[in-house]
């Protein structure tokens, strides 16, 4: 019987990645996805066609359980959320309802079906905040430092207390930075992808960015998707940190970039005070041993190669016209 896995934020980085997983697995891919945000399906591209698209207000309980109750899905994963952490801040009471308000309800919709639905909840690193250890684990404290982190975490707290209160097979991954070719332009990965491949096709002379030094747990989306998956296939519902486990500094990660294009990054590149993000921490790194021992997870793509891969595939977008050498796309 083919099973039904729900999406939300399926027309995001994640959800097109793991949706391209689990039609290659034979499901049936199902987005929940408000009226509103219906022309971003696009965004899906080769794979709009092949999921189905449910149209819902996420803010509404009633509405998501009948979504469920119609749908009967053997798996759902809670991806919604801000894709920008900084723009928090802007919303904070919007972000946690997005948030946490979407985890609750649709919890709360598997609980009184009683249907045996496995969840996964999105959580972040950034629910650990301010670090006073590295690497991170699952027994890690929370020290979440804006709107975003503490929405995650109250999130996953709610996740927690549904498993253990009613049973429910429940799991959080605590994903950290995964990157691809899909990622919008205001991310730092992004942002200096593009700009190589503009500067090497002669459409841009310079790269302003901030702290050289921040360090980051950079891996490959289509890894981490992996991860999620395999958790709800788990005999036990747990919570996992994933990530590389690997640090790299955005001065590596501009170093890679450029010499992908064979350029010397430090004649293009300047540094930016305004850039540096107020919230700036170091030492945000996983420990996914857990991971490693109990679902045999690994990242497949290293660091070069997922840089590589952006950068080339930012060089044939700018050729084709398809974005724009600042990034505005």
């Amino acid at each position: 019987m083919t099973k039904t896995a729900l999406i939300t934020g399926i027309t995001g980085q994640d959800g097109y990645y793991l949706s391209h997983l689990l039609l290659g697995k034979g499901y049936r891919v199902v987005g929940l996805v408000p009226p509103e945000r219906q022309s971003s399906v696009a965004k899906l591209d080769d794979l709009a066609e092949q999921v189905e698209i449910y149209s819902v207000n996420l803010t509404s309980a009633e509405a998501l359980t009948q979504a469920v109750e119609q749908l009967q899905p053997a798996e759902i994963y809670n991806l919604a959320a801000p894709s920008f952490v900084p723009a928090s801040w802007d919303d904070p009471l919007g972000t946690l309802d997005l948030i946490t308000g979407t985890a609750t309800r649709l919890l709360s919709a598997t609980r009184l079906l009683g249907l045996p639905t496995r969840f996964y909840q999105a959580s972040s690193s950034e629910i650990f905040g301010e670090v006073r250890s590295a690497p991170q684990t699952a027994e890690t404290p929370f020290r979440p430092k804006n709107p975003y982190g503490a929405a995650k975490l109250h999130a996953h707290w709610t996740m927690v207390h549904h498993r253990d209160r009613y049973g429910l097979f429940a799991c959080s991954g605590i994903l950290y930075n995964h990157e691809s070719p899909r990622r919008p332009p205001q991310f730092v990965t992004r942002k200096i992808a593009l700009a190589a491949a503009a500067i090497k096709l002669g459409l841009r002379d310079r790269l302003s960015i901030g702290n050289l030094e921040a360090k980051r747990d950079w891996g490959f989306a289509g890894d981490h998707v992996e991860a999620m998956w395999r958790m709800l296939q788990a005999d036990t519902a747990e919570d996992y940190v994933i990530g590389t486990g690997v640090l790299h500094t955005v001065r590596n990660l501009v170093e890679t970039a450029f010499s992908c294009v064979d350029l010397d990054w430090q004649k293009y590149v300047e540094t930016d005070p305004t850039l540096v993000r107020e919230d700036e921490h170091f030492q945000l790194v996983a420990d996914p041993t857990k991971a490693k021992n109990n679902l045999h997870w690994e990242p497949q793509v290293s660091f070069e190669q997922l840089i590589e891969t952006m950068v080339k595939t930012d060089i044939e977008r700018l050729k084709a016209g398809a974005v724009a050498a600042m990034g505005a796309s």
